[in-house]
């Protein structure tokens, strides 16, 4: 984050640090007015994807008889830990992607660092994910999952998903609002993500040779990442390729989101 630089010529991790308050206010305003119109609130935050991991399970392991990739684990706990961060990943990218149309009236304020809108929507999805993770620690729980020190490390896999959900959204949010119909393709390349990240299936069904262009995608990283500390017990620096490929991607991703987001941010106003 610290690569971008307000139109201040202030690093963004500084303003993050100077208004941390006002970013959690915001952040937290934001979580709650999604549902400040509806009876049930913040609970229909919670519904869908519950649903969703439900319904999934429901149709491998009872309708299609699929047997668990991971022996010794119950197939909705193995799922259930690649969904979680797909379901943050996905959320968070599409919330970024809107967040300077849908506060307009913050960007064409000179005195508000924008720079701090896709941070504030990244918070405001952290807080259910945040509750999901629990959700697996209870899915562990009643499956009698047996639990290590490895999971700690979903910690880091965390802020490895908030780096490249602010990489990619950083560039996303400015360019949507040159080019609107960017919203609907971010949706539809989401929809395929879905299938094409190794969640609802193992990667392992991909003959060896073949498997490092799944690897490519770097969500991969963090979903299976979540596997790593739930289920295989496998630290990450216990594959040093992989996880320099990922860092090297985001990082690449952040100085491009930055210097686009940089030399849009003159017109943003202009466009709203």
């Amino acid at each position: 984050m610290s690569g971008i630089i307000s139109e201040r010529g202030t690093p963004v991790i500084a303003i993050i640090k100077r208004n941390k308050e006002m970013i959690w206010d915001l952040a937290f305003n934001d979580f709650s007015t999604k549902y400040a119109g509806s009876a049930f609130g913040i609970f229909w935050a919670f519904v869908q994807p519950v649903i969703t991991i439900l319904m999934y399970w429901c149709v491998f392991q009872f309708g299609l008889k699929s047997t668990p990739p991971v022996e010794n684990v119950s197939y909705i706990f193995w799922f259930a830990t690649g969904m979680v961060p797909w379901f943050f990943f996905s959320d968070g990218l599409n919330a970024v992607t809107n967040c300077l149309i849908e506060y307009g009236y913050l960007v064409k304020k000179v005195v508000f660092d924008i720079e701090l809108l896709p941070v504030i929507k990244i918070l405001s999805a952290l807080f259910i994910h945040l509750v999901f993770i629990g959700l697996l620690f209870l899915i562990a729980l009643i499956n009698r999952e047996p639990m290590s020190v490895y999971v700690i490390q979903v910690l880091y896999y965390l802020v490895c998903a908030i780096l490249l959900l602010y990489a990619l959204g950083v560039m996303t949010s400015a360019i949507i609002l040159f080019f609107r119909d960017l919203g609907q393709i971010v949706n539809i390349v989401l929809q395929i993500g879905l299938w094409a990240t190794p969640i609802i299936w193992p990667y392992t069904i991909i003959p060896p040779k073949y498997q490092w262009v799944v690897k490519l995608n770097p969500v991969f990283y963090i979903t299976e990442g979540y596997r790593d500390s739930f289920i295989s017990h496998q630290w990450f620096f216990e594959q040093p390729l992989l996880t320099a490929y990922f860092w090297v991607f985001t990082l690449g991703m952040l100085w491009i989101g930055s210097t686009v987001f940089k030399k849009m941010r003159p017109h943003f106003a202009d466009v709203l």
